[in-house]
């Protein structure tokens, strides 16, 4: 039975219709979600007499980047910025090296407990964090490595929801590869560099970055194990900015905010397709 043009024409413009509608309710959202970030850019470009006006104004009437100035003359913003890049880098380098490797035995190879084992990273990924907070504090206290970078980055360099993830992703490679490559003469390990982790690299890449804006924006640990501004990274150092500022200076406050979150609003608008491809492509196997 044949549709009708006019049937055919009904069709079409309902499924425009439902897109329209679609779309105006993203804008709608978008819209809601993204209305504080501007608005606290626009206050960090603003005079301190136009914060508080009787017409809001979301457009700064006479844009400055003189706040920006003063934040860092106040604060060693550039200190915190550092050290943020290096605690952030080196629990990342780390994780990429020791997660595939772990990733690459639960997936490829048998042996007993490998089962158990396996179940043990899953229970890390279940457990919170501020379960081990107290346990890992005495860690770093024993080795004596309080207030230092290392004491940030040691307890997360080794991550069971990278392992689980890229165990997941190896697990699609047929075995059919492997075998072809160890017959060619190479070794697991050249195989796992080679092959198995550039077919995994969107996995990577959305781990890397869930890594870095999961440590960028970590307070509480290290909060806890850091007590001088040499080694605190920027989110600490925002919140004693704050602390001190008491919200006296809303437009410095503000260009400290988004000082701290630009970096990784720039990072997730650079990569945010490979982001997204981890999750079509790579997908779950048991």
């Amino acid at each position: 039975m044949r549709s009708s043009p006019r049937t055919l024409h009904w069709a079409l413009h309902r499924l425009g219709l439902n897109r329209l509608l679609l779309h105006m309710f993203l804008l709608v959202v978008a819209t809601l979600t993204a209305a504080p970030y501007f608005w606290a850019l626009s206050t960090s470009l603003k005079q301190r007499r136009d914060v508080f006006t009787a017409v809001p104004q979301w457009f700064p009437p006479s844009p400055t980047l003189q706040n920006y100035v003063d934040l860092f003359a106040m604060a060693p913003f550039g200190l915190f910025l550092i050290n943020s890049i290096l605690v952030v880098s080196g629990i990342l380098v780390v994780q990429l090296i020791t997660a595939p490797l772990a990733a690459y035995v639960f997936s490829r190879m048998r042996f007993p407990g490998s089962g158990f084992l396996f179940a043990l990273f899953l229970i890390q990924m279940m457990m919170p964090i501020h379960a081990v907070v107290v346990p890992n504090y005495l860690t770093m206290n024993t080795l004596g490595l309080l207030d230092t970078r290392v004491a940030m980055m040691l307890p997360f360099w080794a991550s069971g929801y990278a392992v689980f993830l890229l165990r997941q992703a190896f697990r699609q490679v047929p075995r059919d590869f492997e075998d072809a490559a160890l017959i060619d003469g190479c070794s697991g390990l050249r195989f796992l560099w080679n092959v198995l982790i550039p077919l995994a690299k969107p996995t990577v890449i959305a781990f890397s970055l869930i890594s870095v804006v999961t440590h960028w924006n970590d307070f509480l640990w290290p909060l806890i194990v850091t007590d001088t501004p040499g080694v605190r990274t920027l989110t600490i150092g925002l919140a004693m900015f704050v602390q001190q500022e008491s919200g006296a200076d809303w437009p410095v406050l503000m260009a400290g905010t988004i000082f701290v979150t630009m970096p990784l609003l720039i990072l997730f608008l650079a990569f945010q397709r490979k982001f997204i491809e981890s999750f079509m492509f790579a997908g779950l196997k048991g």
